[in-house]
């Protein structure tokens, strides 16, 4: 029926004004200072810290590079619990510091790690925790921090989907030890590619600030063996706009989530979660679980009916980590250990959920799945 109309993609990248980002890049090449903590790189810090209502924000070239950063600023070792119902990237920055994960299983309400499985996971060995804040929704930050302080454990936060997100009026970037951002033109807020890292004290982020620009603390002084991790001025020029707009842009993508649960909250067979009471969302993700028993249909038979009707789901978090040929060897990456994250891998797509999402777009979308 669709064959001749636009494919409906997942996501779809907040764009700053083409004529004002002209005006800005003039101005970077008037200045000749395109990269090394230029003026826009200490604007879009500044805002970002007054936006997100927190106290220090580093920013990198990437979502990546943060967690690798914090995990040797910390100096974490050993092992480190965390979950496989996240991008792949969450236990690549372990892997890459030398740390074995510790995968525990998930909460079925929020796709987050349950806390409830972390003690059990806890060796002499563990000297952190690395949850993520799934799709954006909170993890029971209380609960974790609990389990870190009772321990002597550290705890960074993978960020990466909870740009502005907020519990009770306090941004959940205050969780932990440090939490990470991703910038990358899938999220709700970017700067092409690009991401964060918010710390608590100014010699956190001084210490942060060396290791991203390969150990640096002044002209001739090295002082660890650092990385090269900077926002250039472009995509900081990028970013300034974009923070203009975001707000504007997370509203239109609430709209959608609202026509998608109205629509979809009597399909038999059909689960998706409710906003969080007390919780500011983003809504940069909208997942849906498809039982098959009751909806009559696989999750991978809808996803490739919806592809064939210009569709594009996208199955995020599938496969989990633990199931990538690099982790599936480890002692805790067994189904028998994640038996929520296995069906919560088997079950869910991610459904188009952008800024640009038309009123047909929508009726599309949920033609595919409710007929």
């Amino acid at each position: 029926m669709y064959m001749n109309e636009t494919p409906i993609t997942v996501t779809s990248p907040l764009l700053p004004d083409l004529a004002d980002f002209n005006d800005m890049l003039k101005q970077i090449w008037d200045s000749r200072w395109i990269t090394n903590n230029g003026s826009f790189h200490k604007q879009l810090e500044s805002a970002l810290c007054e936006y997100l209502k927190v106290p220090y924000v580093s920013l990198f070239t990437n979502g990546t590079l943060p967690l690798i950063t914090a995990l040797q600023a910390l100096r974490i070792t050993g092992e480190v619990i965390t979950t496989p119902y996240s991008f792949v990237a969450t236990t690549h920055a372990l892997w890459w510091n030398g740390i074995r994960p510790v995968f525990v299983d998930i909460d079925w309400n929020t796709g987050c790690i349950d806390p409830n499985k972390i003690e059990a996971a806890i060796t002499s060995k563990t000297t952190a925790i690395m949850p993520v804040h799934v799709y954006g929704k909170p993890c029971d930050t209380e609960a974790i921090q609990t389990i870190a302080d009772k321990y002597g454990l550290k705890v960074i936060y993978d960020a990466a989907h909870a740009f502005g997100v907020e519990v009770d009026g306090k941004s959940v970037l205050h969780a932990g030890d440090m939490s990470t951002l991703s910038f990358h033109a899938t999220k709700v807020f970017n700067t092409i590619e690009g991401g964060a890292m918010v710390m608590h004290d100014e010699q956190t982020k001084k210490r942060i600030d060396y290791l991203k620009n390969f150990g640096f603390a002044g002209e001739t002084e090295v002082i660890a063996p650092g990385i090269n991790s900077k926002m250039d001025e472009v995509r900081s020029a990028y970013g300034l706009l974009n923070l203009k707009q975001v707000d504007t842009a997370i509203e239109a993508r609430h709209q959608v989530a609202i026509k998608y649960r109205e629509a979809l909250r009597n399909v038999e067979g059909i689960e998706f979660w409710d906003d969080l009471p007390g919780v500011k969302h983003n809504y940069s993700y909208f997942p849906i679980f498809v039982h098959q028993k009751t909806y009559g249909m696989s999750r991978d038979e809808l996803y490739y009916k919806m592809k064939e009707q210009g569709v594009m789901g996208r199955r995020y978090f599938y496969p989990l980590i633990s199931d990538f040929t690099t982790y599936r060897g480890l002692p805790s990456a067994t189904k028998d250990n994640l038996p929520v994250a296995t069906e919560m891998a088997r079950e869910v797509i991610c459904l188009p959920m952008h800024h640009a999402l038309t009123e047909e777009d929508v009726q599309r979308v949920l033609e595919c799945i409710i007929r």
